[in-house]
């Protein structure tokens, strides 16, 4: 693994779209500290979390872990507290599959101006 740019004193923020296992953004973690990062968020849609991926988590150099209920996070909330932050997208779905449902456009629904 290999740090490209200077971190030092900086709030990092890693961006993935699944964690299972937890070791490779954890890994991320440690060497953004180890850099100089103030504090790292890691910013995740789907969290599995299998195997010790929780004991890894909780031991990491992860101060925040930001992550979406596409997955049912409450019995990850409830071993990681104020660690995890679930954000709620079931209305973003709920509109995508109406939007699907009834023919429309499901694309616009992501289009920020």
């Amino acid at each position: 693994m290999m740090l490209v740019g200077d971190v030092t004193d900086r709030l990092c923020i890693l961006i993935d779209d699944l964690i299972d296992t937890g070791n490779t953004i954890t890994r991320a973690a440690k060497l953004l500290k180890k850099e100089g990062a103030t504090q790292v968020f890691a910013l995740v849609t789907h969290c599995v979390l299998s195997g010790d991926a929780i004991d890894r988590i909780k031991q990491s150099a992860i101060d925040k872990l930001v992550v979406t209920n596409s997955v049912p996070q409450d019995e990850h909330k409830a071993l990681l507290g104020d660690k995890l932050v679930v954000l709620d997208i079931c209305h973003i779905l709920a509109e995508a599959i109406r939007r699907a449902h009834h023919g429309e456009s499901v694309s616009s629904l992501f289009q920020y101006v």
